[in-house]
């Protein structure tokens, strides 16, 4: 007991040291301010360029009780709404897909132009001194970067390329711009609390355990990070000794020879960038994939994925990809059976923060968020009351 009196005192005296405190990732009260103070005045990626060419196509986002969606304009804009009909709050759209002339709500009928604009409403007689321009789509604030169309349902964050900086300027090899989806977007649902799913997408310092395969295939980013306010940025390196298992070895040999569009570095590297409060993107000289970590629920989270390239029928690519996304399966499984066990660990009438390492500096500057607009997380237990 003293031992762990000592660990509160110092919590309390230094927390940015000390992992966040158990009752943060389960208290129902969390969900609400997350949502209201993180996530909805952050941007949050939609979708890539590439699935809005034409005038009409459109796709949808779910944050929470929350709905957006973004369109591309007859002027070619891409445009923001919240995917809320202005009559009796229908949504309007699901997935992703094609208006070419308008929306129309599956409820009442109530239709609008791509720009938001009511146009049609049925019986409309039956709406005496109706004011349609009062009655046009709420609109959400969209930024594009790096290819990818974003969106803020709240405040005004600066514009996403401002905010990578200096680390925006390591994508330009890869053309984000011209790729397109390999597949369709995918959600899991994991049974873990949002923060941490994004807890461990921050930190490397759980690989050589917890991810065998990865490992095997890659040199630690221990070395080689970086960051700038709210990105970082790490690199691991292909190890040039041949994996034992066949798949890894064949990537190894196949990766250089089939990106010849890249700078040689980058051909031999896979890079994982992230951005807070809740996206990641992951680059490997063949394809890229990002990820969302979205709260689900008491103790849930829905993560919303993508993986994207640049066309390429090649055979050799090909291979390539099928085993690119072999060994993030194999990833994916481990990382959703380490947040489970936390998740219960967590749970333990015993836990009491744990230090943190110089290598989960990433997820400390998560922390940070937090406290900075959640001051409660700071307590080390939960109050009677929030603000």
């Amino acid at each position: 007991m003293k031992t762990t009196s000592a660990i509160v005192d110092r919590l309390e005296a230094n927390p940015a040291t000390y992992a966040l405190p158990a009752w943060v990732y389960s208290h129902p009260e969390m969900a609400r301010l997350e949502l209201e103070r993180v996530l909805r005045p952050s941007w949050q990626l939609v979708t890539h360029i590439s699935a809005l060419k034409k005038t009409g196509d459109f796709a949808t986002l779910d944050l929470g009780p929350d709905a957006a969606f973004v369109i591309r304009d007859r002027d070619g804009t891409i445009r923001g709404f919240h995917n809320v009909c202005r009559h009796r709050g229908a949504r309007l759209l699901d997935g992703s897909g094609s208006c070419p002339v308008s929306l129309t709500c599956p409820y009442h009928g109530w239709s609008y132009r791509h720009d938001g604009t009511l146009t049609g409403v049925p019986l409309r007689e039956s709406f005496p001194d109706l004011d349609r321009a009062a009655h046009s789509l709420r609109p959400v604030k969209v930024d594009i970067a790096f290819g990818f169309v974003f969106v803020a349902l709240a405040g005004s964050p600066p514009p996403v390329a401002q905010t990578w900086g200096v680390l925006g300027e390591e994508l330009a090899p890869y053309r984000f711009e011209e790729m397109e989806f390999l597949g369709p977007i995918t959600v899991e649902h994991w049974n873990v609390d949002w923060k941490i799913a994004m807890d461990n997408y921050l930190e490397s310092y759980h690989v050589p355990i917890g991810h065998p395969s990865l490992y095997r295939l890659l040199k630690p980013d221990f070395e080689d990070q970086r960051a700038v306010p709210g990105v970082a940025r790490g690199v691991g390196w292909i190890r040039e000794q041949p994996s034992s298992r066949w798949s890894e070895r064949l990537y190894q040999k196949l990766v250089g020879t089939i990106s010849q569009h890249l700078p040689e570095a980058n051909r031999k590297c896979w890079r994982g960038y992230s951005m807070l409060p809740n996206l990641g993107i992951d680059i490997s000289p063949d394809q890229i994939d990002f990820f969302q970590v979205m709260p689900g629920g008491a103790g849930k989270t829905i993560i919303r994925s993508g993986v994207l390239g640049l066309p390429d029928t090649r055979r050799e690519m090909r291979i390539a990809r099928y085993l690119t996304n072999r060994i993030n399966r194999q990833t994916n499984q481990e990382d959703i059976l380490l947040c489970e066990r936390v998740q219960r660990g967590l749970q333990s009438s015993s836990y009491v923060p744990g230090r943190l390492s110089t290598l989960e500096r990433w997820m400390g500057e998560f922390h940070d968020l937090l406290r900075e607009r959640i001051p409660e997380v700071r307590l080390p237990r939960a109050p009677e009351r929030f603000v």
